[in-house]
């Protein structure tokens, strides 16, 4: 997906962190660990890489991402690019929050980084992927992880869209946080039909319906910040849609596929729920509402 090059992305709410937090040895726990807490993109559970350990050195600074200002400089720059979905994705949100919840509307925080952080959620390393932690209603990324996407045992193209989907699906746990749906959700099950899938699924529900209006999104003098994705495009985040499904990742793994195991769902759910959001809309992504013969 591709940003008009004069479009304003200056507003977008995304921070890089400084290198001061880097972790050596173990990893130490700070604050609550929050066990829903997951890397998204890998199947795995962050509240198990926080065991005890060392404890984490000092906090590092949060450093605006002054030099982001156009859709030009999202185009060529990683960082910028995230600042850009950032600005996009919460022109979306503030439209349509009130189809899915009734209560006002915040931005999350959007934090870049290198190795290692802290987080509300505990100490985090570049092997956790990427994720969102509920207490400081805060996104994390180290945008390495796009090159991983490349590599096994993902295999994708790993496109603009396809990391764009990876910040969409996370701002997707934002909104779930925020509306209630992750205190009333029994995050502690696993299966095909489990609320841990249901609200993975739905994430991908509300990253597909961004995706469908992305284009349609505007800076503060109107000017629409991304070009109408190409075929080409959505086929790449579906891409990796499927390449995270629980039945790939397991299947990687040479230990054998087993449903009962599964907390983000199957490559065909993760695809199917995000192709509900790009044809019908956040409005359509009540996974809860689904029989688990729907799911």
């Amino acid at each position: 997906m591709t940003f008009n090059p004069d479009s304003d992305i200056s507003g977008g709410n995304v921070k890089r962190r400084g290198r001061g937090a880097a972790i050596g040895g173990g990893v130490g726990i700070v604050g609550v660990i929050v066990v829903f807490v997951i890397s998204q993109l890998t199947g795995v559970d962050v509240g198990g890489l926080l065991g005890g350990g060392a404890q984490p050195g000092p906090a590092a600074s949060d450093e605006a991402l002054t030099e982001c200002q156009s859709g030009e400089d999202a185009n060529a720059s990683v960082d910028c690019l995230m600042k850009g979905s950032a600005a996009s994705i919460s022109d979306y949100w503030a439209e349509a929050y009130p189809t899915v919840a009734s209560n006002e509307y915040a931005d999350p925080s959007f934090v870049l980084f290198d190795q290692s952080t802290t987080t509300g959620c505990g100490a985090a390393s570049s092997s956790t992927g990427p994720f969102y932690c509920p207490p400081d209603q805060t996104i994390y990324i180290d945008t390495s992880f796009f090159q991983q996407l490349r590599q096994p045992p993902f295999d994708t193209t790993g496109g603009t869209l396809a990391q764009m989907y990876i910040a969409a699906h996370e701002w997707g746990h934002h909104i779930q946080n925020i509306s209630g749906v992750m205190e009333t959700a029994d995050r502690s099950g696993t299966g095909p039909d489990s609320d841990s899938v249901r609200i993975e699924l739905q994430a991908d529900c509300f990253a597909g319906a961004w995706v469908a209006a992305a284009s349609a999104t505007e800076d503060s003098s109107g000017e629409n910040f991304l070009e109408v994705p190409t075929r080409e495009q959505v086929a790449d985040a579906l891409d990796a849609a499927a390449a995270v499904g629980d039945d790939r990742i397991q299947a990687g793994s040479g230990q054998g596929v087993n449903s009962e195991a599964w907390t983000h769902g199957s490559s065909e759910q993760r695809q199917r729920w995000f192709t509900s959001g790009y044809e019908n809309g956040a409005g359509s992504c009540d996974t809860f509402a689904v029989d688990g013969a729907g799911l």
